[in-house]
């Protein structure tokens, strides 16, 4: 879940070499170029894939890298240094300081001049950063470069920039709407997360980054980024517009790298980064707190290719082992890890504000083809470890020297969020109450109760016919279900007790709302582990 670094680094001739080819490169295009694009980052991406995998980065000098984790956070950048603050732009840029085991990045600045797009290097500055405590002599360091970056806009007040976007570490990214407090992460990409037996995951990293300085009246930032690893280079271009739920936009060109071995097993697209410590379905002994989560589920809208499709959600969970899930479709409207529930009562957590962080949602930009969106749930022994991925995965992977090219949008969303248009879950306990069931039928005997909201539920009379469709898998056996509306909610819940036939294998669980033979539910669905 977090990246590694590599056990052998590149010889310095050889890096040398590969900074050389990227300068070279650049130049080129520079003395062409009308203007910087994606297809610009993708030549050099292009360039990169076909060669053997270099790592560019430079080792530290002894006193950053021998930095505890406080004295790196003492390290900071001092605000009226911010990129584009002289300017009175809406969008200001500030810089991490690189330190432990963090890689340097290089940042660039693409302004436009007599319509040509002059991208230009922004070199590490010591001046530009408060030491805080520390005792350091970075006048001996050179160009350390950078850690990575952050923009500031005015997201929730015209008259101060609030943290909108932060790209730090490996491919990682995370954004915020108005109101919101950050949660849950994006990547550029995931690979190999799970299904590539005992190969350790592979953390493809953003090397290179190019700011496009916004206009007076810019309504969004656009960022590019090259990306390198093992066996893959590509080319990023993220347009970011900031909001209630702010969007980032997403327009990518993927190279897999010629000669690289093994081939890759899982590609994941999109790929959003959470935690799951416990929550209403999952209760834990001795916290004060009912829930401490980042996301609460998965949800996924499928397309059957005939105007259709299925919304599904499936409550997350911290597994006793890893847990890989995964759901195959002919087509993806879009998925995303949400933080449905809003109340700050559900968390009661004053300094960490569950309540407030974002949902995000991936929306793809023309069509992905069939595939499948994939889950990977890790155990947690707290909440300061991010254990819940999901990402989506073509059918069809590119094989060594091919390409993708693939976009999406990515709403990082708050009380306003993406639903299904029917009905959907609001609550999804599990947990059976008083019942004179002997205790071996209760050993294996499964219960949740599972509240359902939406247009096409609440309108109904309490007497309506509305029935729960439950199903099981081959390991489990549903005894029993029903549904009602809650006097107290005004919302309809459902009770499921199912029975578990081998207790040493999971059981799959689907159910969801009928009202007079038509679906009104989105479909809720569980794995219980043994």
């Amino acid at each position: 879940m977090s990246p590694v670094s590599a056990a052998f680094p590149a010889p310095r001739s050889l890096a040398r070499q590969a900074r050389t080819l990227a300068l070279l490169a650049l130049g080129a295009l520079l003395a062409s170029a009308q203007a910087w694009t994606l297809d610009d980052v993708a030549q050099l991406a292009r360039q990169r894939a076909q060669t053997p995998f270099v790592p560019l980065s430079q080792p530290l000098p002894a006193e950053l890298a021998g930095l505890d984790y406080d004295g790196l956070r003492d390290i900071r950048f001092n605000d009226d240094k911010a990129l584009w603050r002289a300017d009175k732009l809406p969008y200001e840029a500030k810089f991490f300081h690189v330190g432990r085991q963090s890689d340097a990045v290089r940042i660039h600045e693409v302004s436009a001049l007599d319509n040509k797009a002059l991208p230009a290097p922004l070199p590490y500055d010591a001046r530009d950063f408060d030491f805080g405590k520390n005792t350091l002599k970075p006048d001996t360091w050179g160009d350390v470069g950078y850690a990575g970056f952050r923009v500031h806009a005015a997201l929730n007040s015209p008259d101060y920039k609030d943290e909108l976007v932060v790209f730090l570490g490996a491919s990682y990214f995370r954004a915020l709407g108005a109101g919101q407090r950050y949660g849950l992460s994006a990547r550029g990409l995931a690979v190999d997360t799970a299904g590539a037996g005992t190969r350790p995951e592979e953390f493809p990293r953003f090397t290179d980054f190019w700011l496009e300085k916004p206009a007076a009246d810019a309504k969004q930032l656009t960022v590019y980024a090259l990306l390198d690893s093992p066996r893959m280079s590509g080319a990023y271009r993220f347009d970011i517009r900031p909001g209630e739920q702010t969007v980032t936009e997403v327009h990518a060109r993927v190279f897999m790298r010629a000669g690289a071995n093994p081939a890759v097993a899982t590609l994941g697209l999109a790929p959003l980064t959470s935690m799951f410590f416990f929550g209403e379905n999952q209760p834990r002994a001795g916290d004060f707190r009912p829930e401490v989560h980042d996301s609460d589920g998965l949800m996924i809208a499928t397309d059957d290719g005939k105007g259709g499709g299925e919304w599904l959600w499936r409550p997350l969970q911290n597994p006793g082992a890893p847990l890989v899930t995964s759901f195959t479709m002919t087509g993806l409207k879009g998925f995303g890890l949400m933080q449905r529930d809003r109340a700050f009562a559900s968390y009661e957590d004053t300094e960490a504000r569950y309540e407030l962080r974002p949902s995000a949602w991936v929306t793809p930009i023309g069509d992905w083809g069939p595939g499948r969106v994939e889950l990977l749930q890790l155990p947690t022994p707290d909440e300061t470890h991010d254990n819940v991925v999901a990402y989506w995965v073509p059918e069809r992977l590119p094989q060594a020297g091919e390409s993708l090219d693939f976009a999406y949008q990515l709403a990082w969303q708050g009380e306003q969020q993406q639903y299904p248009p029917n009905g959907w879950v609001t609550q999804s306990r599990r947990g059976i109450g008083y019942s004179k069931l002997d205790a071996a039928t209760l050993q294996q005997t499964i219960q949740y109760v599972i509240d359902f909201a939406g247009p096409a539920l609440d309108p109904l009379d309490h007497n309506a016919p509305v029935r729960a469709v439950a199903s099981s898998d081959a390991n489990g056996r549903v005894l029993e279900s029903n549904t009602w509306r809650n006097p107290a909610t005004g919302r309809w819940r459902m009770t499921l007790r199912v029975q578990r036939i081998d207790p040493a294998k999971p059981v799959e669980l689907r159910a969801f709302l009928q009202h007079n033979n038509h679906t009104v539910s989105e479909t809720w669905t569980t794995v219980v582990t043994p």
